[in-house]
């Protein structure tokens, strides 16, 4: 079914045309009647799948329809885990609904950056309101924003979201919000916790499930490299240069370990760039434009910053280290093979991950590829690890301050008389 019979106005079916949709994927084609009907919605759907244009098409639809009032009210509230995916949803918003007349206004907050340019950009209303949980809670707690009027609540990646522990900021966004509303909720999986936060939110929602939980498109290449952990760094290098690959994501568990990586692969000289939550919101976003432009060759990214990158045609995304939840797994190869394009995963196994790549075949009941590469190969028992070069010394902070005695006048003694 093409896109002109989902009922979506023609400023849409535009915007439509213009980024090179031409048919709706399968989220898209459930999502979008049901919530042009108003209905609330449960969605399973991995990254990769189009679930953002899956509501923000028709929630542009709906809410074009409607003249704003005069103090433009927040009408649709989108609350996702990080700031790039925030930031990446607005960014889609914004494409989508580019020739709507009169133009909604969309904005985005996030936490990271000072809170000061975010209220003045408020202060003239906002038609739909792209945040991450703990920023909009400050938002609303210094009376920046009201939360009233809202028509409609989306709840993106919400399983990430519970994984970070905003379980306690969305219910309090939620007691902010009028208790008759839309709510769109979608999740890569359903776990208990993802359950137990629909009960009472949804109402007769429709379930949408596009694909089997747990698995990867199968245009998606995956092997195992299996090699020692010594020899990870120059592994990568090798296959970054062999292979002639130009644009690689790679993920890693630790920050520590990101920016670690980072600086050896430009020491090889090959440009390499990381995000992670360390970083400041500026740099982070320089990284992954540099990335997206090519002008970067690696980004090297924890799992948490990772959230939100949307790029195209993604040839390799690389496991460094393999995550410790299964489920990620499916997250980061999700980053590549999208929209039937071919991609490839690739993880870097050590001794001590042979038991973690076993558990994520049996989650996705699927045996992935083990090679060797000649040169790297796994030695027979794991050889000892060499010691790690000591990390700088950590800023300290929250010292108590030093007490500070009061000045006193310097007043000449008197002199005792004899």
């Amino acid at each position: 079914m093409p896109f002109t019979k989902l009922g979506l106005s023609e400023p849409l079916l535009r915007a439509i045309a213009e980024a090179g949709y031409t048919t709706p994927s399968p989220i898209q084609l459930q999502a979008i009647p049901a919530v042009l009907n108003g209905h609330d919605l449960l969605a399973a759907a991995q990254t990769g799948t189009g679930k953002t244009a899956g509501f923000a098409l028709p929630i542009l639809h709906r809410v074009s329809q409607k003249a704003y009032g005069a103090n433009r009210p927040v009408r649709v509230l989108i609350l996702t885990p990080t700031r790039e995916l925030a930031a990446q949803v607005a960014e889609s918003v914004n494409k989508y609904g580019e020739h709507l007349h009169p133009r909604l206004k969309t904005e985005v907050v996030f936490g990271g950056v000072k809170i000061n340019p975010q209220m003045m950009r408020l202060r003239g209303g906002v038609d739909i309101l792209v945040a991450t949980p703990g920023r909009l809670l400050d938002l609303v707690n210094q009376n920046a924003v009201k939360l009233d009027k809202v028509e409609t609540l989306v709840l993106d990646e919400a399983d990430r979201m519970l994984d970070m522990g905003f379980i306690r900021d969305i219910r309090k966004i939620i007691a902010f919000l009028p208790k008759k509303r839309q709510n769109l909720l979608f999740s890569a999986t359903f776990s208990e916790d993802i359950r137990q936060l629909t009960t009472g939110l949804l109402v007769n929602p429709i379930k949408i499930e596009v694909a089997a939980r747990n698995t990867a498109a199968e245009t998606v290449e995956q092997i195992a490299y299996l090699c020692n952990k010594a020899n990870k760094a120059d592994l990568l290098c090798h296959l970054i240069k062999t292979k002639e690959w130009q644009q690689v994501l790679v993920f890693t568990s630790t920050k520590h370990g990101a920016n670690r990586l980072t600086e050896k692969l430009n020491k090889l000289d090959i440009k390499a760039a990381a995000i992670h939550g360390n970083k400041s919101q500026g740099a982070r976003t320089s990284a992954l434009s540099g990335f997206k432009a090519g002008e970067i060759r690696v980004l090297v990214a924890t799992d948490v910053a990772a959230r939100g990158i949307d790029i195209n045609l993604l040839p390799h995304v690389v496991n460094y280290e393999l995550p410790r939840a299964p489920a990620d797994y499916v997250h980061r190869i999700g980053r590549t093979g999208r929209a039937g394009e071919e991609g490839q995963a690739v993880s870097l196994v050590s001794h001590d991950e042979v038991a973690a790549l076993r558990l994520i075949e049996k989650l996705m009941n699927k045996p992935i590829k083990r090679e060797q590469i000649e040169g790297f190969e796994q030695a027979a028992v794991a050889p000892p690890m060499p010691p790690e070069p000591p990390r700088g010394p950590r800023p300290v902070r929250n010292q108590p301050r030093k007490a500070i005695a009061p000045k006193t006048e310097n007043k000449p003694r008197r002199r005792s008389s004899v």
